[in-house]
């Protein structure tokens, strides 16, 4: 019996480019990563886009995903990091003293969303990921919602702008009702020294916008790194709490909201067939996916 609900869920991976997807979503090794989305397409409803964090892309990428996929194929995409971090990084990506001053710079964002432009109808968030913010780089909450607030008034109307904030002393009833304010969408992230997003959840329930992102990210990366050698096609460090996430998830639905949830290989080994695991615990509550 399905489960009566208004709302809507679209799962998917947080990238999708791994030759060792073979046998699990791939039918071979694919030579670029727009030659994998028809067979992805085909089991997923929506991607992450998590290469744009690095650089701002040739436009002839972006249109290169819409090609392979059906019109009612979605995704969500980080905008580059030059926006969101507030120091430069220097070789091997260490942390330097050097203010970046391209943080929360409009005109570098409108340089990116140009050049993304044929995908803007197609992405359900444009997610901001920050890095830990430390007293050095951000002194307080009061301060990052005074940096984002100004920012986003300049920024074009009506897209699907979602922040990702790693700090969980940040995740504040003044922060939802500031993103509420400003039409954002909250990402929850389920990581390494974050609390759980069900437990972010739990204590803002009625705080959440029209829709949310759940990313599975993850623990240690680098201890499932040496556990799968890289290699996404089992799982290594299983949960035993995704039916709290299932049941978050659920719980966002009964409020008419649409749920994206994308998940990283990092989470456990391998991204779908943590989602082949999640589509079980769904279908125990009525709703296929």
């Amino acid at each position: 019996m399905s489960r009566p609900t208004t709302g809507v869920l679209k799962i998917g991976t947080c990238s999708w480019n791994y030759d060792s997807w073979k046998g699990l979503v791939y039918s071979s090794p694919a030579r670029k990563a727009a030659d994998y989305l028809p067979e992805y397409a085909a089991r997923y409803q929506t991607v992450e886009i998590d290469s744009w964090f690095y650089r701002i892309p040739d436009p002839a990428e972006a249109l290169s995903y819409l090609e392979p996929v059906p019109d009612s194929f979605r995704f969500t995409c980080k905008v580059p990091q030059e926006i969101t971090l507030t120091h430069l990084r220097g070789e091997g990506r260490t942390e330097s003293q050097q203010p970046n001053k391209s943080f929360l710079s409009p005109p570098r964002f409108l340089a990116f969303l140009e050049t993304v432009n044929s995908l803007l109808p197609r992405l359900d968030a444009i997610m901001f990921e920050f890095e830990y913010l430390n007293k050095q780089k951000m002194s307080s909450l009061q301060a990052f919602i005074e940096r984002l607030g100004p920012f986003f008034e300049k920024a074009p109307a009506g897209l699907p702008y979602a922040i990702e904030p790693r700090n969980s002393n940040y995740l504040k009833t003044e922060y939802f009702q500031f993103l509420n304010a400003h039409g954002l969408i909250h990402v929850f992230s389920e990581k390494r020294f974050m609390p759980h997003v069900y437990e972010v959840y739990a204590e803002h329930p009625d705080l959440t916008a029209p829709s949310a992102v759940i990313r599975l990210l993850g623990g240690d990366r680098k201890e499932i790194e040496e556990l799968t050698g890289q290699k996404w096609n089992r799982l290594a460090l299983p949960k035993d709490d995704k039916e709290k996430i299932v049941d978050m998830a659920c719980s966002l639905m009964d409020q008419g909201k649409m749920v994206t949830l994308n998940v990283n290989n990092h989470y456990e080994g391998s991204a779908p067939m943590t989602i082949d695991s999640l589509a079980g615990l769904f279908r125990s509550r009525g709703i296929r996916i």
